[in-house]
């Protein structure tokens, strides 16, 4: 009587109990120990009821809300590629930004059929270099513009490379001359004659 009001019956083992003198109470905790597993496993399973009667299923998408990727003529290149091309004006305020940086901007382009990475453009510096890279060097307009502190230098300079290469992809890049990378990329000119991405709107279906 003793050992049961102390613990729960399940606590003890029956090697415990050997050591006692048999009396009735000792026969009754006994025999709740023989039925300790089936009330154990009882016990469990009717708790795992219980949690499994709580949990409600998710709510389900309706299938004509779900969207498929287009995977035919929709390329991209950088983070900005997913958004609507760049007005005029966010690309100045692009430019704004990396000149007030302090980062060195620079020009870039490239004729359609090599501006993507495949297995025909690619440029390779050989097996001996410590990197190599697929295509992700295009042709540079002029060269990096070094202490530039005028937005509008950098805006005039897009323009003369989009009148001088008008059916090539021209991108911006900004260069930090402290952390020795590149920070910045993004494409100022799409050609209008690219026919290998959408507009936003007829990308997925």
């Amino acid at each position: 009587e003793t050992l049961t009001q102390a613990r729960p019956a399940c606590q003890y083992s029956l090697c415990t109990l050997r050591h006692s003198a048999p009396s009735p109470s000792t026969q009754v905790v006994r025999c709740s120990l023989q039925q300790t597993p089936a009330i154990t496993m009882a016990i469990c399973m009717k708790s795992a009821a219980a949690q499994a009667a709580c949990v409600r299923a998710a709510p389900v998408a309706k299938a004509n809300r779900m969207m498929v990727w287009r995977p035919d003529n929709n390329k991209m290149f950088e983070t900005f590629s997913y958004l609507p091309p760049l007005s005029d004006d966010q690309i100045a305020r692009q430019v704004d930004y990396i000149v007030n940086n302090g980062w060195t901007p620079c020009l870039e382009f490239s004729e359609q059929d090599l501006a993507y990475v495949q297995s025909t453009s690619c440029n390779r510096m050989g097996a001996v270099t410590s990197n190599y890279f697929d295509n992700r060097y295009w042709t540079m307009w002029k060269l990096p513009m070094f202490g530039c502190t005028d937005p509008v230098q950098v805006l005039r300079e897009i323009d003369n490379a989009t009148k001088a290469f008008p059916n090539a992809y021209i991108r911006m890049c900004a260069f930090d001359a402290n952390r020795q990378v590149q920070v910045a990329s993004m494409l100022v000119h799409r050609p209008s004659s690219a026919k290998e991405w959408r507009p936003v709107n007829q990308r997925q279906v």
